[in-house]
């Protein structure tokens, strides 16, 4: 670890630090959303001795992200104030591979929270579709040990190739024939950066699709209720969860372009935009602040927390 210390920050620059500043704003308040989402569905899961499967979507949900958001800003930390710990061996990896496991863990949960509202608040006759409706609470904890064992697959890619690009900088400058450890590391990078992107399409492609359902639902409901001039109790709840998960799935969108814009960046090395990582930055926190809202408890409580924290600033 003296590597670190040795060069101090002669090459940090005043573009680097305001980054890095804004970026542990984002961080800072993402983690306090996420930390308030995780501590509500704790306490009542203390006080009920359980949690329903929207809930423990949720609290997974929260976790995973406060998580990915601590490793990304060590990361971002170390590589802009203390770049040369990134060469140390087994920093790098470990910081790559451990918020990409996060990562891909929050954006799994999050896609099984979408198609668990589609399939709850949805109506449709296909008998798949009410066995499904019938069935998703025994399958929460099947989607969610889905979602860890890819999301470990991501981060085992992920490892290997900063395992291979470490070791090639030391290893290509001895061989004789560079060109063909050079195209041959080329096709291992292209294939592992294709599977880390198929892994972003396929949970933004779950999501895509429990939205259209949803969405077409809650016309095709509309459409009968205007038909048959009645009113139901459930247009509410179509309506709050359309709203969140087209939220969502506008935010999803941009995350998803900025996430495939990473690893193209990844693969030119070339280091990732700063617009790229304050979005990336922000969407945990966005996102759960968003799902806090559309939730009434969560919204309760949260409002409830507001109120005495501004009683208690204007007493004093």
């Amino acid at each position: 670890m003296e590597a670190c210390h040795s060069s101090q920050q002669s090459n940090v620059t005043s573009y680097g630090v305001m980054s890095l500043a804004i970026i542990s704003l984002e961080v800072f308040a993402s983690v306090w959303i996420n930390a308030f989402l995780v501590c509500v569905l704790c306490i009542a899961w203390v006080k009920k001795k359980t949690l329903n499967s929207n809930e423990k979507i949720l609290l997974l949900l929260g976790c995973s992200r406060i998580s990915f958001l601590c490793f990304s800003w060590v990361n971002y930390f170390l590589s802009i104030i203390y770049p040369n710990c990134l060469y140390v061996c087994p920093i790098f990896q470990v910081l790559a591979s451990s918020s990409t496991f996060f990562n891909y863990s929050s954006l799994w949960v999050s896609a099984c929270l979408c198609c668990f509202y589609c399939i709850k608040i949805a109506n449709f006759r296909n008998r798949f579709f009410i066995y499904l409706k019938v069935k998703i609470d025994r399958m929460v904890p099947w989607l969610l040990l889905g979602s860890g064992i890819l999301a470990l697959a991501s981060c085992i890619v992920i490892y290997d190739i900063t395992e291979t690009l470490q070791s090639s900088n030391f290893t290509f400058t001895f061989q004789e024939n560079f060109w063909e450890a050079r195209i041959t590391m080329d096709k291992h990078f292209f294939s592992s950066f294709f599977l880390a992107g198929f892994g972003y399409a396929a949970s933004f492609t779950a999501v895509i699709f429990s939205a259209v359902f949803l969405l077409f639902s809650l016309w095709r409901h509309k459409h009968k209720m205007q038909t048959n001039s009645m009113k139901d109790l459930s247009m509410d709840a179509h309506i709050r969860a359309m709203k969140s998960i087209l939220s969502f799935l506008v935010m999803y969108s941009i995350n998803f372009v900025c996430l495939i814009l990473s690893i193209i960046y990844s693969m030119m090395n070339e280091n990732t935009t700063i617009l790229i990582s304050i979005y990336l930055c922000a969407f945990p926190g966005i996102h759960s602040l968003i799902l806090i809202f559309s939730n009434p408890k969560l919204e309760k409580a949260l409002l409830k927390i507001l109120s005495y924290v501004k009683c208690k600033f204007f007493t004093k």
